[in-house]
């Protein structure tokens, strides 16, 4: 019988993620000792998050609130989930885990752009680990393929209170940053 080769998972600790992921030439989820890669975004998804950035950007000159695109990382701490949103909003002062300053701890908004193979994770797993972060207050999750958002928003602790936008004429209204989301501006050029 020929000896086969037994590939075992090696356990990494969040410092030594955070010193792989910090020269890596892509980008990983992290969670229980293990590296998620990510795949690239097709055109619509990178549009849609270039236009949300664009829209909440303009809304929040001159307040003191920050959009970040899909390049900064989140720690969720109270499960260990290191994780890249495409959008972020954070308001007030940022909390950050080091002085590299690439890892968000305190979000007040997140906006996930669904794909085929993220959509069910997004949803479920994902969003389990984002309800723990006591500074996000709304949770959005936009459709690529059709004119659909999914919006949360925090009631309570346990609760999370959801309405949906399906029609080009809705607008998103986002109590937690005073800002508003036109679905025609959403899925302009899309």
């Amino acid at each position: 019988m020929p000896l086969q080769a037994i590939q075992l998972k090696q356990y990494l600790t969040p410092q030594e993620y955070l010193t792989i992921e910090r020269s890596a030439e892509g980008k990983s989820e992290y969670f229980n000792g293990e590296i998620f890669a990510m795949s690239g975004a097709s055109k619509p998804h990178i549009l849609i998050v270039t236009n949300i950035v664009r829209e909440l950007s303009l809304q929040l000159k001159k307040r003191p609130c920050e959009v970040y695109s899909n390049d900064m990382r989140v720690k969720v701490n109270q499960t260990g989930l290191y994780t890249y949103p495409d959008v972020i909003v954070m308001c007030g002062t940022a909390q950050l885990e080091d002085d590299q300053q690439d890892t968000l701890l305190n979000p007040t908004v997140i906006i996930e752009v669904l794909s085929k193979s993220t959509q069910s994770y997004d949803k479920n797993e994902k969003f389990a680990h984002y309800k723990k972060l006591e500074s996000l207050s709304e949770y959005l999750l936009i459709a690529q393929d059709k004119h659909f958002v999914e919006h949360y928003i925090r009631q309570s602790d346990n609760q999370w209170l959801l309405s949906e936008a399906s029609s080009g004429q809705d607008v998103i209204e986002l109590p937690s940053i005073k800002c508003s989301l036109a679905l025609t501006e959403v899925y302009d050029k899309v």
